[in-house]
């Protein structure tokens, strides 16, 4: 923890290489009734929102489907960006082909037609390292206007 907090333009420009470079994150889902679910999930960031691909019946689908909500981690413990969204669920043929092909080419894989896209909207976002971060870790810049 020797180094200075980083200013909040700083901290946006990270988080915003961070979501157009990483692969990988952890989406964070609920069931009605509360059940936790928590899985890793490859994500394309298009400057607004992000997108996911899973089965169609999984628990993070179903949950998806029944509340609206996730949250999503990117990067590791000490260098962490969080993230609540407004989530919803997004058939194949729901999504150009340039949208298809840009997901394929970032997670490394394209997903059959049986899977089901999610597109998640940034409700509010924080990013920080250390201790010495968390005050100002919230960065309204990169969540869309209410």
């Amino acid at each position: 923890m020797d180094k200075p907090a980083r200013t909040t333009g700083q901290r946006v420009a990270d988080t915003r290489h961070r979501l157009e470079h990483d692969v990988d994150a952890w989406v964070a889902t609920a069931s009605p009734e509360g059940e936790p679910c928590m899985v890793p999930l490859s994500f394309l960031w298009d400057g607004a929102t992000l997108l996911f691909c899973t089965a169609p019946n999984n628990p993070t689908t179903r949950n998806i489907a029944a509340n609206g909500r996730a949250r999503v981690a990117v990067g590791p413990t000490r260098d962490v960006v969080l993230i609540e969204c407004a989530a919803q669920t997004v058939p194949a043929g729901g999504l150009s082909q340039d949208v298809l092909d840009a997901f394929a080419e970032k997670a490394g894989f394209r997903p059959g037609p049986r899977y089901v896209y999610l597109r998640m909207t940034p409700i509010w976002v924080q990013a920080w390292r250390e201790a010495n971060e968390l005050a100002g870790r919230e960065l309204p810049a990169l969540t869309r206007p209410a």
